[in-house]
């Protein structure tokens, strides 16, 4: 189970983003974050950028909806993203 905290702005949650990978696709959970696998490399932000495109892309939502605030130079990321309740990012998790 993926813990998502609800906020008055939306919801944050964790990632764990490998980079490099063939596609991009959501991989299931791993710990206690979502894992994603992304094409970009870590390089210049490549892979941030990647990240919040795809998020974006999957929830239907505009890339300025969801923002890194955690994790820039990490593989574990948290995200924050506004206007959305913990239901609608469950409903992405592959099973």
């Amino acid at each position: 189970m993926l813990p998502i905290k609800e906020t008055k702005e939306g919801v944050i949650f964790n990632i764990r983003v490998v980079p490099r990978s063939s596609r991009c696709e959501l991989a299931g959970i791993q710990e206690d974050a979502l894992k994603l696998k992304i094409t970009a490399p870590p390089v210049d932000g490549k892979a941030n950028s990647e990240c919040i495109r795809f998020l974006a892309d999957k929830l239907n939502i505009r890339k300025k909806r969801v923002v890194i605030i955690a994790g820039h130079k990490s593989r574990r990321k948290t995200i924050a993203v506004s206007g959305l309740k913990s239901k609608d990012i469950e409903s992405i998790i592959p099973t």
